[in-house]
């Protein structure tokens, strides 16, 4: 029924329910009132971070846990900028994210007056992180531009849709528009004779080797099929964390820095690439080419990754989960007997051979974490212990672990992102793991987490500044310089703003403060020294 009072930031509100979108994150701002309008009496939620980069993060964690887009509401300008470096993220990462700002007047654009928040080429600056960036110029195009991005997001690489409205469009009438949802395509399944190539190959291979990526999250059960019947062991990224069961027996290790895992790779007759692009950050902290002296079969959800990095033999293009389902009932039977548990324990050893000493304190915490919360999603930043997690924890299930030391890269990423993540598995322990240099970045998100209700645990790894670029610079003969920080009493700040807050003096006491967490409705903070004698740090 046409709403002849309706305007189009009204309009945006209603097909956002439309399209099945829970949540939105923004602060209110002059130029985005319009679209606020729309959210008094509507399903989706709203929750206000203290800063848009927040929004962005917070967008971020959501995604990730339930692989569904969340939208975010900024304002021109200052709202914009602030928000591109979570988009950075989630685009190095491929998550899915609907940011929604205002911009100028349309007789504003681009005249340089002076106008409040006026940023030349806004829709340019958000473009570099985003899918596409789109300036909506009259409220006929919403239908039609809303579609292309949940397409996107449901049927491509997912990553961040930006779509600016002026405020003058914000508050024109839209009642004419039709608001049922466009019928998006489905995921993309693979060619045939890709798929039989590549089974052939891999009936054949000797020496499989198969590489997870987060592109493969949602095909756990295809994936651990193919690899028990090739018998073939397996590495997976960062993201990839959980789509194989804890401590499998054809798990080579993690983290492709090491040489170990590496040679793996170049000696295999075969590798199975599945949704990765073999990222830098997956060689953490000193990234290496790869060398593949056999065939190498990839497959992608964007043709683009297939075309970049290490040439494969076949490239698949299409949904992991519909790729892996094809080649599964295309080998049938492996061709050969393979030793591929023998092949994974002898490269397991010598990967766990070269862990960081340090990586002995972080067993520790996460052992606790494991303990107390079973089945958490774990949210890192970039932090001594996040880097050491991924190299050795294992969650139970997919989207149970990540952080944002891939891709782009960011500090501050965690604590939002698990209010995010939180408000996406209300009934699952989350932690957000973070250290004290991060955790300055976006701190005042713990007012966030108060005022939402939202009770995550904040694990705050203190040592007293930047530790991780402080011990890169030793390594490297540079004089230690803006790293060692003032840090304030973060126990008492976490207080001041609602939360429950401690200390953690031994693993014991770790473990009752975590199980303490259980049941508020406010996040907890948990400070550890990284220096502890309890963690047997030097």
């Amino acid at each position: 029924m046409p709403d002849a009072g309706l305007t189009t930031g009204e309009a945006l509100v209603r097909l956002l329910e439309a399209y099945g979108v829970e949540l939105v994150f923004g602060i209110p701002g002059v130029h985005t009132v319009g679209l606020y309008r729309g959210l008094h009496g509507a399903r989706l939620r709203h929750v206000t971070p203290r800063h848009e980069q927040g929004a962005g993060f917070m967008a971020d964690g959501y995604a990730r846990v339930t692989g569904r887009p969340a939208a975010c509401f900024v304002v021109t300008g200052p709202g914009v900028t602030n928000i591109l470096t979570a988009m950075g993220q989630a685009s190095g990462d491929s998550v899915p994210m609907l940011v929604v700002s205002s911009v100028n007047r349309r007789d504003q654009l681009a005249m340089g007056r002076g106008a409040l928040h006026e940023l030349p080429a806004q829709q340019a600056v958000a473009a570099g992180v985003a899918a596409f960036s789109h300036t909506l110029l009259s409220p006929d195009q919403l239908p039609e531009v809303l579609a292309r991005a949940f397409a996107l997001f449901r049927s491509a690489r997912p990553r961040p849709v930006h779509l600016e409205i002026p405020t003058d469009v914000i508050a024109m009438p839209a009642g004419n528009l039709d608001l049922t949802p466009a019928a998006l395509p489905g995921l993309p399944g693979p060619d045939p004779a890709c798929v039989a190539r590549a089974a052939e190959l891999l009936r054949l291979a000797e020496r499989p080797v198969v590489v997870l990526g987060g592109g493969a999250v949602d095909a756990a059960e295809p994936a651990y099929a193919l690899i028990e019947l090739l018998n073939a062991p397996f590495t997976n990224s960062v993201n990839a964390k959980g789509i194989m069961p804890p401590d499998h027996r054809l798990h080579l290790g993690e983290n492709l820095s090491f040489l170990p895992l590496r040679e793996a790779l170049r000696t295999a007759d075969l590798v199975l690439a599945v949704g990765t692009e073999f990222g830098e950050t997956e060689m953490y902290p000193e990234p290496q080419e790869l060398h593949f002296d056999g065939a190498l079969v990839r497959i992608d959800i964007d043709p683009q990754q297939l075309a970049r990095g290490p040439k494969p033999t076949v490239a698949i293009l299409a949904d992991a989960r519909l790729a892996l389902d094809a080649l599964l009932h295309a080998v049938r039977s492996p061709g050969i007997v393979r030793n591929g548990s023998e092949r994974a324990a002898e490269v397991r050893a010598a990967v766990q051979a070269q862990w960081w000493p340090a990586i002995q304190g972080h067993r520790k915490v996460l052992a606790a974490v494991d303990c107390a919360l079973p089945d958490a999603i774990i949210v890192g930043d970039q932090t001594q212990p996040v880097y050491g997690g991924n190299q050795f924890y294992q969650p139970r299930r997919p989207r149970s672990w990540f952080n944002a030391s891939t891709g782009y890269g960011t500090l501050g990423y965690a604590l939002p992102a698990a209010i995010g993540a939180k408000l996406a598995a209300p009934d699952r322990p989350v932690v957000a793991l973070i250290g004290d240099g991060g955790c300055l970045f976006t701190l005042p998100e713990l007012a966030s987490g108060v005022e939402a209700g939202v009770p995550i645990v904040i694990l705050l790894w203190n040592n007293q500044g930047y530790g991780e670029i402080a011990d890169y610079m030793a390594e490297t003969g540079v004089p230690k310089l803006g790293v060692d920080l003032v840090t304030p009493d973060f126990v008492a700040i976490a207080r001041g703003f609602g939360c429950v807050a401690d200390r953690a003096t031994g693993l014991d006491h770790l473990e009752r403060l975590l199980s303490a967490s259980i049941g508020r409705s406010v996040p907890t903070l948990i400070e550890i020294d990284q220096n502890a004698p309890f963690l047997g740090q030097e």
